[in-house]
């Protein structure tokens, strides 16, 4: 039998959860708590993984956050899959966020984008989008944060060259905002 990776990538996850400074997490808790307070709109996206992240943190922001109360708008754009064939066979498969984003998006929503690589066409069209439209962008980014790192107003970058930790990494990040803004709407 081969030698299990689970110590390594163990040893991997708790590194970057050890050393990363998430201090600056808490420019993502008050762009999303004025969101909330102001009513906001927000959108979220990713491919693959990142998709399936996506789909669960919007699920997470639209009722773990105050599941008593009001808690955001959100939508994720990775979630209708009838939307996204249709604009990839149309449009081509870089403007299947994009496109969503110019059809829902307005001055002042957020767009939270999360990527592996930072470097996926799609992402960095939507990217793109956002600015035009006034929004404020948040990027969840692993490997060197690729364009999308300069191209985000808020990047949170971990530099990871895993997959799978960055896609890891993706969730913790939205928990621990989901737990961060719990606290702050309770209150």
């Amino acid at each position: 039998m081969k030698k299990s990776c689970i110590p390594q990538y163990v040893s991997q996850l708790t590194n970057i959860l050890d050393t990363f400074d998430w201090t600056t997490l808490s420019a993502f808790t008050e762009i999303m708590f004025k969101a909330w307070q102001e009513q906001r709109n927000i959108f979220i996206c990713g491919n693959g993984g990142s998709a399936g992240n996506a789909n669960h943190i919007a699920n997470d922001f639209s009722y773990g956050v105050n599941p008593t109360g009001k808690a955001f708008n959100v939508e994720s754009l990775s979630a209708n899959s009838a939307i996204i064939t249709c604009l990839a066979n149309d449009t081509g498969y870089d403007n299947i966020y994009a496109q969503q984003l110019f059809n829902k998006g307005k001055p002042g929503d957020i767009l939270i984008v999360l990527s592996g690589s930072g470097n996926s066409a799609n992402i960095l069209s939507v990217l793109e989008q956002a600015k035009s439209l006034n929004m404020t962008s948040c990027a969840i980014l692993g490997f060197t944060g690729g364009k999308a790192k300069e191209m985000a107003d808020h990047p949170l970058h971990f530099a990871i060259n895993d997959m799978q930790i960055a896609e890891d990494l993706q969730l913790i990040v939205g928990h621990m905002l989901m737990k961060d803004l719990h606290a702050l709407i309770s209150n």
